[in-house]
């Protein structure tokens, strides 16, 4: 015959299964791969000038700026300089997305500036690299002013800044997309690279943007589609134009790509880079073990990022 318990020893005993530890509710979480949220010591930036706000292009009233920074120690030294191309789809985002990007690169011995550029609401590609191609140009223009050595610039970028990255190292000479953002006299092309979570061969891309809806969703428009105004069958001298694979060739600059492991593989630019040995152009590949697409987000990949970056500038910058 089975005990029956008075009533309230059974709910004494309910509580105690739901509070005990084989039982919680709600277990602690494991922290997030990649450690804390990414910060740059006082310390560094104490280290460093600031110049924010430099406006290095205008389209009549429209200005864009970047902001610039440099070591403290150089003293009157030209440095090499990296710009920073910020991510966000090429619809969103803003240049203070790349700006410990930049930090860190220039307390590495680097002049390093993180820019704004035209978004595709504002205006569809080629407006994107017009204004990283003006970038460049005015840091050459501007060489003294900020010590930089004119002869030695390079690029890094995340997402779609790491194409933009991309097509300005791999698009020197090409007229299309030099665009009218000042100092005309002055050349676009860059030394070296560092597209991070890049797209380099736009034509993997047509059959899934072709089966596509165009408009997106309220909140998120289709970022290729806005982008380069229209589908690949409707745009297809734009697509063409806007894939750094179109553009590779042996004058090119070498290239390093970082990567993270839970990224999509056609970021690995398996087929760019292949074509990069046949040219002859040094290359590289980082993937950084378990992090995501955003890795810079995160402290202990975005060191292991900008490890990788700096070595890459060290070596074909200085």
């Amino acid at each position: 015959m089975h005990r029956i318990l008075p009533l309230p020893i059974v709910i004494v005993a309910l509580v105690f299964s739901l509070v005990s530890p084989g039982h919680a509710q709600n277990p602690p979480k494991s922290p997030p791969p990649g450690g804390p949220p990414t910060s740059i010591p006082q310390e560094l930036l104490d280290s460093l000038e600031a110049h924010e706000g430099i406006v290095y292009a205008n389209y009549g009233d429209r200005e864009l700026a970047l902001d610039l920074y440099r070591p403290k120690d150089a003293g009157d030294r030209k440095l090499p300089a990296i710009v920073c191309i910020h991510g966000g789809g090429w619809w969103q985002g803003n240049r203070t997305n790349h700006g410990r990007i930049a930090q860190a690169l220039a307390a590495r011995g680097f002049v390093a500036a993180t820019i704004s550029y035209r978004l595709s609401g504002e205006a569809p590609f080629p407006a994107q690299i017009h204004d990283c191609k003006a970038a460049v140009r005015f840091l050459r223009a501007e060489a003294d002013t900020y010590g930089i050595d004119p002869g030695k610039i390079g690029a890094i970028g995340l997402s779609a800044g790491g194409h933009l990255t991309a097509l300005l190292a791999s698009s020197g000479g090409v007229a299309e997309l030099e665009g009218d953002g000042g100092h005309p006299d002055r050349s676009s092309t860059i030394q070296a690279a560092v597209p991070m979570g890049a797209q380099t061969n736009f034509r993997r891309h047509y059959d899934n943007i072709e089966r596509s809806d165009p408009a997106g969703t309220a909140d998120k428009p289709n970022i290729w589609v806005q982008f380069l105004g229209g589908k690949p069958s409707e745009k297809p001298e734009a697509w063409k134009l806007a894939s750094p694979l179109t553009h590779l060739d042996a004058d090119d600059p070498p290239m390093h790509f970082i990567t993270g492991e839970r990224d999509n593989e056609t970021t690995h630019a398996e087929e760019f880079r292949a074509r990069m040995k046949e040219l002859g152009i040094p290359e590289a590949l980082t993937v950084i073990p378990d992090a995501p697409h955003a890795f810079p987000g995160r402290q202990l990949f975005f060191d292991q990022a900008i490890d990788a970056a700096a070595a890459w500038f060290e070596k074909h910058l200085k």
